[in-house]
């Protein structure tokens, strides 16, 4: 007999009182799908309570999971090359991700990333939404199709929207919509790719119009 998993979604364990200090200890105690059980701890967005620019990625990964701290791998440090090649400041910008635990599988001893599915990404939604309400950026960089999906829905596709300005979806007038949405590949992809340069340069390039934007 099958044991149906319990994802009652995050948020009874998100702070009345916003803010940085209150949301990264709320998220820890957060039990709003399984993927707690298995994580190291919880990793909460980091970066300007009042950041003009956030940057949303798929979920924390092995050396995120263990420091508690977003983008801090080998994808977050071409994001921070990127980001500065692009005229953008990396520490002037929020950077979260849609999920906030670790989902992996175990191979030997190494852990393994495995994307979260849709469940865990609506699960972990009202985290993303109480970010929003708490640093207002006017933009927000998407990377990847998953944080893409977490957004605009299961028909988005990075390699279509990729570089193009668009509009943040309807929503709840209480809540904080941005001005914004500019798409593009997760840097990971970058440093899996056979054509590295060749698609660096397109990550740079995606963060110029943001920077432009942002003047």
């Amino acid at each position: 007999m099958s044991t149906q998993v319990q994802r009652p979604g995050a948020g009874e364990w998100v702070p009345g009182r916003l803010s940085l200090r209150s949301l990264r200890r709320g998220v820890q105690e957060c039990r709003g799908c399984e993927l707690y059980r298995d994580a190291t701890q919880a990793v909460m967005g980091a970066g300007r309570a009042r950041a003009e620019l956030l940057v949303l990625g798929e979920q924390p990964g092995d050396q995120e999971d263990r420091a508690g701290k977003p983008f801090v791998g080998p994808a977050g440090k071409l994001l921070d090359r990127a980001l500065a090649d692009a005229g953008i400041e990396p520490g002037s910008v929020y950077r979260t991700n849609v999920v906030k635990h670790f989902r992996f599988e175990t191979r030997g001893k190494q852990r393994i990333h495995k994307g979260p599915s849709r469940v865990h990404v609506t699960a972990c939604g009202p985290w993303l939404v109480a970010e929003l309400d708490l640093v207002r950026p006017t933009g927000v960089m998407v990377l990847g199709g998953t944080a893409g999906k977490a957004i605009y829905g299961s028909g988005f596709k990075v390699g279509e929207a990729r570089g193009e300005l668009r509009s943040w979806p309807d929503g709840p007038e209480d809540h904080h919509r941005p001005e914004w949405v500019l798409p593009t590949t997760h840097p990971s992809a970058v440093l899996r790719s056979r054509n590295r340069d060749e698609d660096y340069q397109r990550l740079v390039d995606d963060l110029g119009v943001a920077a432009n934007v942002l003047g």
